[in-house]
């Protein structure tokens, strides 16, 4: 079973301007980090799970890890946007390794609703209304 991590989607007005950013690449959407991770290998054929207003809203499969020449990494991500049920998750620098299980990817012609705020989503879970 691959790896999965989770990253911000830093200067992401809205999932919109995230799904356009990843699509606006031809064949290979690229995020440079400062450090590869450890368990890299495992990580190729998982999901990079973005997070938005501390929520975990979509997903993009990992297609590998090079090298840029100046001591950094590029993740090489698949140019898609892959709608899940959110889930509540706290904002954090960088990227992390995912726990537990993944949220389930939106079936297509599936309506999940108008979605919460990730805040509010995470009070009302941790009350059990949700």
């Amino acid at each position: 079973m691959p790896l999965h991590m989770t990253k911000i989607a830093f200067r992401s007005e809205s999932v919109d301007s995230l799904r356009a950013w990843l699509e606006g690449h031809e064949d290979i959407a690229r995020l440079t980090t400062k450090y590869r991770p450890t368990r890299w290998e495992e990580m190729i054929g998982g999901s990079l799970y973005w997070i938005h207003q501390h929520a975990i809203v979509g997903r993009s499969p990992i297609l590998g890890f090079e090298e840029t020449g100046d001591k950094r990494w590029h993740i090489a991500l698949s140019p898609e946007l892959i709608a899940v049920h959110p889930k509540p998750k706290r904002a954090h620098q960088g990227w992390r390794y995912l726990k537990g299980d993944p949220p389930p990817d939106v079936a297509e012609g599936e309506d999940i609703g108008d979605v919460l705020p990730g805040k509010l989503m995470g009070k009302l879970s941790r009350l059990g209304l949700v």
